[in-house]
């Protein structure tokens, strides 16, 4: 009797266990991008570029070559690889601490260079790795390990919101800001995936998709929770869509 297939891993994804708490998205974006590299035959020339944070141990998930930045140096160690090796596939993976914080400056001239390569950003609000203190992208009276009370205006300001800070660069090509809350976002959230992705390698330019992910261990609550707490508050304030999109496909 033949039996059928009905899933298999990807072969983006190497066969390591991850390293991740349990209900972290994490997996979830690996899994995703992931998929792309491997549905669109670009593992054996992509090089990817791990962050400092939660995600530092990606170079041992990803199936394709990795190369490990300094903290916040994603960006500017990509825009290196890019320029010595154009005909290669590049993308960074980083989180919020590593990139809106450290990495503001060089995600911020790297899109305003126009550098062809793909950014993955995965914003959960807090700092994971280091014990949950406030990140730039903390919302307003989120409870953190450095700020106990809540984050207040006062003194912290408002939390950044990267698409619509990037949306006024004029060297960015295409920034979107997706959810993996759901299979229906999950879906939506690869399609963006394998548009930036496309983007680069039409050698159009900067791409970045933010991913609202979660984080329960820091957040306080359980996996299931985490879910609805990042549809209910982090969404409201992090709208889903597409901030800028300038590929040379979409101007007619």
């Amino acid at each position: 009797m033949k039996t059928k297939t009905i899933y298999k891993p990807t072969s983006g994804l190497t066969e390591r266990d991850l390293t991740y708490c349990p209900g972290c998205t994490h997996g979830i974006i690996h899994k995703l991008a992931g998929e792309v590299m491997a549905e669109r035959n670009l593992i054996e020339e992509a090089i990817g570029v791990a962050s400092v944070g939660c995600s530092v141990m990606s170079y041992e998930f990803f199936n394709c070559d990795m190369q490990q930045a300094a903290h916040g140096r994603a960006p500017a160690v990509a825009t290196g690889i890019k320029r010595v090796k154009p005909e290669h596939t590049v993308f960074t993976y980083q989180g919020d601490g590593d990139l809106a914080s450290i990495g503001l400056a060089e995600i911020v001239h790297a899109a305003h260079r126009g550098e062809n390569i793909t950014v993955i950003f995965v914003n959960n609000a807090i700092y994971g790795m280091t014990g949950g203190q406030m990140a730039p992208t903390t919302l307003i009276d989120q409870k953190t390990s450095t700020s106990p009370l809540g984050r207040k205006k006062e003194g912290a300001g408002e939390p950044l919101r990267m698409c619509e800070l990037l949306a006024t660069v004029p060297g960015a090509t295409y920034l979107e800001r997706v959810s993996v809350h759901d299979p229906k976002h999950i879906r939506k959230a690869k399609k963006a995936l394998e548009k930036a992705f496309d983007v680069q390698t039409k050698k159009q330019g900067f791409s970045m998709i933010e991913f609202i992910s979660t984080c329960p261990v820091n957040w306080g609550i359980n996996p299931n929770d985490s879910l609805q707490w990042a549809v209910d508050n982090l969404i409201p304030y992090y709208p889903l869509g597409v901030y800028k999109d300038g590929t040379k496909d979409d101007q007619s």
